[in-house]
């Protein structure tokens, strides 16, 4: 009964994870609990693999009939769909704040402006046209197990941001509240290390690793651009760590491969 229980609340703690960074559908009636919202942030690196698992299934499919360079576009499409432009949104607002915002406050102001503007255009742009222009240098088999392990590693990079920091719009008593719980990290990082098997077994360790230090970098460098700017990181600040960890996996797999 035990055993039965804790698989019904981790399947529970996965959905929450999946129906908060995907639009894919999930049951209505699952718990609001703040308790299980920061315990489900441990399942982020699997629903990171299962979109790129999507999209290198749309990769690899479309790739048997179509030049590479549209598969890849399709396989990144599929992506973007899956999420709803979940993290896309978020570089972009990010861009916008960090480009024009010269103060705490006014960057938190345009952040929270729906409009996009003229950084968050170039961002998503440059950012968009790294990621296909990376994959479609890569055989299908290698572009569509680097999705897998990107989309992974860049949420990983999302739970070390909320791990180490603090969100900037809390204060007092709530900023002591842990984001994400000292198992959970330990959960997520352990995931992310398996999910990319597949990737080392196609093009080796030390090229898998380029990659995840590329990665790591990346998002550490949207980290601390916020702290230094906003003293914390927001929900964009988040998206443009996850985006930029998976831009910088596939710039590691290129300079090694």
């Amino acid at each position: 009964m035990d055993l039965h229980r804790t698989l019904r609340l981790e399947g529970t703690l996965f959905l929450m994870a999946l129906g908060y960074l995907t639009r894919l559908p999930v049951p209505a009636d699952l718990p609001e609990s703040d308790d299980l919202k920061v315990r489900a942030v441990k399942y982020q690196p699997a629903v990171g693999a299962l979109v790129g698992g999507i999209a290198a299934t749309v990769l690899w499919l479309a790739s048997t009939v179509l030049p590479g360079i549209v598969a890849v576009l399709l396989g990144v499409a599929a992506a973007i769909v899956v999420t709803g432009a979940f993290h896309e949104d978020g570089l972009a607002d990010a861009a916008d704040g960090l480009g024009a915002g010269r103060d705490r406050n006014q960057t938190l102001r345009i952040m929270n402006d729906a409009r996009l503007g003229t950084y968050g255009g170039l961002a998503l742009g440059l950012v968009l046209a790294l990621r296909v222009a990376l994959l479609a240098a890569m055989p299908p088999l290698e572009a569509g197990l680097a999705l897998i392990a990107a989309h992974g590693v860049a949420r990983m990079g999302v739970v070390h941001v909320m791990a180490r920091n603090t969100s900037a719009h809390l204060v007092g008593l709530r900023a002591l509240m842990p984001n994400v719980t000292p198992d959970g990290y330990r959960i997520a990082l352990a995931s992310t290390l398996v999910l990319m098997v597949p990737l080392v077994l196609a093009v080796g360790p030390l090229t898998t690793s380029f990659g995840f230090v590329a990665a790591v970098l990346c998002a550490q460098v949207v980290r601390v651009l916020f702290i230094r700017r906003i003293g914390g990181w927001t929900g964009d600040c988040l998206g443009a760590a996850q985006q930029l960890g998976e831009v910088g996996f596939y710039l590691g797999l290129a300079l090694w491969l």
